[in-house]
C-alpha cells in the first residue's frame, strides 16, 4: 500500500468520524443520558421539589424508592392488569390486521379506496379518537348504549370505560380493561396490515396454483401455505407491538385515567412522579418497566438472527 493510498483512507475515516459525530451525539443526549440519568434517580430519594436549587449528589443512593414500588400492595395487580393489557391489545391488533389484510387481498373494485380508509385509524390523532369512543360508548349520551336500549338489546346502559366489571353468560369479565383493550387493538391494527398485506403480496401464486391442482380447498391452502409465510411477519410483529403496547400511556390516560381497574405501569409511574411528586419512586418504576422490556427486546433480537441463520 503506497503512501497515497494510506493518506485517502485516513482522510475517509476522519470523514466518517465527523459525519457519524452529530447523531452519535444526538442519541447519546436523547436517549443515552435520560437512561442513565433515570437509573441514577431511581436510586435516590428525590422529590418534585428536590429538582429546583438542590445537589442531587447530596442526597446519596438508597434502594428504598424500589422497596416502596416493590413493596406496594398494589404492585401485583398492577403488574398483571399491564401484561393483560399488553398481551390483549398486541395480540387483538395482529389478528384484525391478519383479517384486514386477507379482506383486500384480492382485487376488487374500490379496493384502493377501502385499502386508504383501513389504515385511518393509525393516522388519526389520538384525542380525536379517544374522545369519539368515550363518547360513542358513554353511558347516558352515547350512541351505542341508545341504539341498544331503543332495540330492546339490554336492559341497562353499560358504562364501558367507568364500570370495573360485567357478567355475561355467567363470567364476571373486567369491563373497563376489555374496552380499552378493544381501543388498543383497534387504533393499531393499520400497523400490521400494512406488514401483512405486503407479506401476502409477496407469495409465489404457482404455490397457491400447485396446491389447487392437488385438490387443497381454501381452508388448507391458508393453513398450509399462507400461515407459514406469515409466521416471521406475524411473530416480529407481536414482539414490536408488545414492545410499544406496555410503554403507552396516552391511550389509557384519555380514555380511564387509570381508574376501574386500567391502571398499568405507565399510569402508575405518573402518578408517582406528577400525584405524589415521587420522583425517585417514579423512576424506580420506569426501570422495572424497562427490565421488563428488555426480556421482550432480548427476544426480538433472538428471533431476527435465528431468521438470519
Amino acid at each position: 500500500m503506497n503512501e497515497g493510498s494510506a493518506n485517502a483512507q485516513e482522510k475517509e475515516g476522519r470523514l466518517a468520524f465527523w459525519m457519524l459525530a452529530p447523531g452519535v451525539v444526538v442519541v447519546a443526549a436523547l436517549v443515552i443520558f435520560p437512561v442513565i440519568w433515570n437509573f441514577w434517580l431511581s436510586l435516590t430519594p428525590v422529590t418534585l421539589a428536590d429538582l429546583r436549587g438542590r445537589s442531587l449528589f447530596e442526597l446519596g443512593l438508597t434502594l428504598g424508592n424500589f422497596q416502596k414500588v416493590l413493596g406496594d400492595p398494589d404492585f401485583t395487580a398492577v403488574l398483571l392488569t399491564t401484561l393483560a393489557y399488553t398481551l390483549g391489545g398486541s395480540l387483538l391488533s395482529v389478528l384484525l390486521g391478519l383479517a384486514a389484510a386477507l379482506l383486500v387481498w384480492d382485487k376488487f373494485p374500490g379496493r384502493a379506496l377501502v385499502r386508504g380508509l383501513l389504515i385511518s385509524p393509525y393516522i388519526a390523532p389520538v384525542v380525536a379518537v379517544a374522545f369519539t369512543w368515550s363518547f360513542l360508548l358513554d353511558p347516558q349520551l352515547g350512541l351505542v348504549n341508545r341504539l341498544a336500549l331503543d332495540r330492546g338489546l339490554m336492559q341497562s346502559p353499560i358504562p364501558f370505560f367507568s364500570g370495573r366489571w360485567i357478567e355475561i353468560a355467567g363470567l364476571r369479565l373486567p369491563l373497563a380493561l376489555l374496552s380499552v383493550i378493544f381501543f388498543e387493538g383497534w387504533r393499531y391494527f393499520p400497523f400490521a396490515f400494512l406488514f401483512i398485506l405486503a407479506r401476502l403480496q409477496a407469495i409465489p401464486e404457482e404455490f397457491y396454483h400447485a396446491a389447487a391442482v392437488d385438490g387443497a380447498g381454501p381452508i388448507r391452502r391458508f393453513l398450509h401455505i399462507t400461515v407459514p409465510q406469515l409466521a416471521a411477519v406475524i411473530a416480529t410483529l407481536f414482539l414490536f407491538r408488545f414492545i410499544w403496547t406496555i410503554n403507552k400511556f396516552d391511550d389509557i390516560f384519555l380514555l380511564t385515567r387509570g381508574q376501574a381497574g386500567t391502571e398499568v405501569m405507565t399510569i402508575r409511574i405518573y402518578d408517582y412522579a406528577f400525584g405524589a411528586f415521587d420522583i425517585g419512586a417514579g423512576s424506580a418504576a420506569a426501570v422495572i418497566l424497562f427490565g421488563i422490556l428488555t426480556v421482550f427486546l432480548a427476544l426480538y433480537l433472538r428471533l431476527i438472527l435465528h431468521g438470519r441463520d
